[in-house]
């Protein structure tokens, strides 16, 4: 049986953590929990998200610094305050910010 399951959020979309302060630009999606069991252990155990929804790899900062976050679907909200996000890996995958996105600039696989 195959499972469909549609990304609520789309690459270059600007988005942030429902519960943690930090925001970032999507850069790949899975369809589903992909990390490693390990990973998922090191979550606290009552705020471990489902195995089955969309996971997000993002380009994220907070006041502190940058990084690459991996977030369930259910732990994210769209960005609505229109400002860009200044992780400095951006250039390498996107173009400039524009209405709120970022419009992907290389083809990914």
């Amino acid at each position: 049986m195959m499972i469909t399951t549609q990304a609520k959020y789309r690459l270059g979309q600007v988005v942030r953590h429902r519960k943690h302060p930090f925001r970032g630009v999507v850069f790949d999606v899975d369809a589903m929990f992909s990390n490693s069991q390990e990973w998922y252990d090191s979550l606290p155990e009552d705020n471990r998200p489902a195995k089955d929804q969309p996971f997000y790899h993002l380009l994220a900062e907070n006041e502190q610094s940058y990084y690459v976050a991996y977030v369930s679907e259910q732990n994210l909200v769209p960005d609505d305050t229109g400002e860009p996000v200044d992780h400095p890996d951006l250039p390498d995958l996107f173009g400039d910010f524009q209405d709120g996105f970022y419009p992907l600039h290389v083809q990914l696989n």
